[in-house]
């Protein structure tokens, strides 16, 4: 198998900023079963975990509807195979060394993973994208405050959506 370098003609086509809080989203609470009036059918009920997920994807959904507003050029989801870049800003613990570099590598920084997932529901909610699952590649980061050239001053992130040439099939 042969790797090839990513692709260098990938055109930016919208950058999205939000302050606030980033949240994971992934794990599901079990609150017991209910039945459907209309087939009778028992399902099990699950909730989100978090209470930081709903807020945090009502953030990025505005960002992005705010970001399509600002760009002037963009007014149908983006299409086609997508990239991502997207810069984490989560909040320093008290208890971290304030004189040297540190990583966000704890839970309380959230798993990347599952901050991509309530990330990406959220752009698409705004119609940043027509489906997150146009996005094919991924560079993501989590980083402190003044940590990473791109961390914000304050948590939220800074995300880059860009178009690739043709579809590899």
């Amino acid at each position: 198998m042969t790797l090839t370098a990513p692709e260098t003609n990938r055109e930016l086509r919208l950058t999205i900023v939000v302050n606030g809080r980033p949240a994971p989203q992934g794990s599901k609470a079990y609150k017991g079963h209910r039945t459907n009036a209309a087939t009778g059918r028992r399902t099990a009920v699950l909730v989100e975990q978090s209470k930081r997920v709903k807020p945090w994807r009502a953030l990025v959904t505005a960002a992005t509807v705010n970001a399509i507003t600002n760009s002037g050029s963009l007014h149908t989801p983006l299409d086609g195979p997508l990239e991502a870049e997207i810069v984490f800003t989560v909040r320093k613990p008290a208890s971290a060394p304030k004189r040297r570099r540190t990583w966000p590598n704890t839970r309380d920084s959230g798993d990347i993973d599952k901050l991509l997932r309530s990330t990406f529901d959220g752009i698409a909610d705004g119609r940043g994208v027509v489906d997150d699952s146009r996005i094919i590649r991924v560079t993501a980061t989590k980083a402190f405050p003044g940590e990473h050239p791109e961390a914000l001053d304050q948590p939220g992130a800074i995300i880059r959506l860009y178009t690739l040439p043709g579809d590899p099939r």
